[in-house]
């Protein structure tokens, strides 16, 4: 009975990788196919081929695309977590009338759709001149990171024990230098963890890229990948979209190999009182 206890645990587990793992890995296979190999229904591949990565950065600015999506994502990972933290300060440790009502508001932004936001983010960008440049998708994207990132900062800032925060205010220490010199050394998991979250929420963002610019050079990559075509109208280029999309996978595998660590504690910090 043990014994069929212990397959069916490795049965499911390997059932659960293989629907993971399966479509990245088709991607890969099909991103290295040309011709008549694409109709291939093999799972194995008959032959390597860099054509068609080589086609994604010929027939298009695909690397001012990576570019872009690069200051794009970075830039609202470091706003994000700026303004996070010191939103989150203002929240866990500060008393003043109303501190439950406004992390409530912050936490509900969160809750409408992209849509439902789009014409006002619209008229916004329009007011501020910022129309087809990469500041109107930062701005934008904002909205996406930065109330899950003050709500999960805010919990763990909860939890620091209250002594280290008196006790550098009797050294004479500014609210800042607190924030600066006890609290950042202490929230690092949950700043690489939200600002991961952050990453991937803006390197993915495809409503805004797509309404706010229309430079071809100013494009992010999901709007890129969109937009790729074949030669003729009834073509589509599936060697050269999935090149496209394992590139832009890429980074998203690395950071979370470079950080999965800090990943880790943070997803479990607090899970454990004591």
């Amino acid at each position: 009975m043990k014994a069929l206890r212990q397959i069916g645990f490795w049965a499911l587990v390997a059932l659960i990788v293989l629907f993971s793992l399966f479509p990245f890995y088709y991607a890969i296979i099909t991103s290295f196919r040309s011709g008549q190999e694409l109709f291939s229904q093999s799972v194995l591949p008959n032959s390597l081929s860099l054509a068609n990565y080589a086609l994604v950065f010929e027939n298009q600015p695909f690397g001012w695309n990576l570019f872009s999506s690069a200051v794009v994502a970075t830039s609202v990972v470091l706003i994000s977590l700026f303004l996070g933290v010191t939103a989150a300060y203002a929240l866990a440790r500060v008393d003043f009338r109303g501190r439950a009502t406004l992390l409530l508001t912050i936490v509900s932004v969160s809750m409408f759709p992209q849509v439902a936001v789009l014409s006002g983010m619209f008229e916004l960008v329009k007011l501020l001149h910022i129309y087809d440049r990469l500041p109107s998708l930062i701005l934008s994207n904002l909205i996406l990171t930065l109330p899950f990132t003050v709500w999960v900062l805010t919990t763990f800032m909860r939890d620091l024990p209250k002594e280290l925060e008196e006790a550098a205010f009797v050294d004479g220490a500014t609210p800042f230098t607190v924030i600066r010199r006890v609290f950042l050394p202490l929230l690092w998991p949950a700043m690489v963890t939200t600002g991961l979250l952050a990453f991937i929420a803006a390197w993915n963002e495809f409503l805004f890229a797509l309404t706010f610019v229309t430079d071809d050079d100013r494009r992010t990559v999901p709007v890129a990948i969109s937009l790729i075509t074949g030669a003729g109208p009834h073509e589509l280029p599936w060697g050269n979209i999935m090149a496209a999309s394992v590139i832009v996978t890429v980074p998203l595998i690395v950071l979370v190999l470079i950080f999965q660590r800090k990943i880790v504690a943070g997803l479990t910090a607090g899970a454990v009182k004591g």
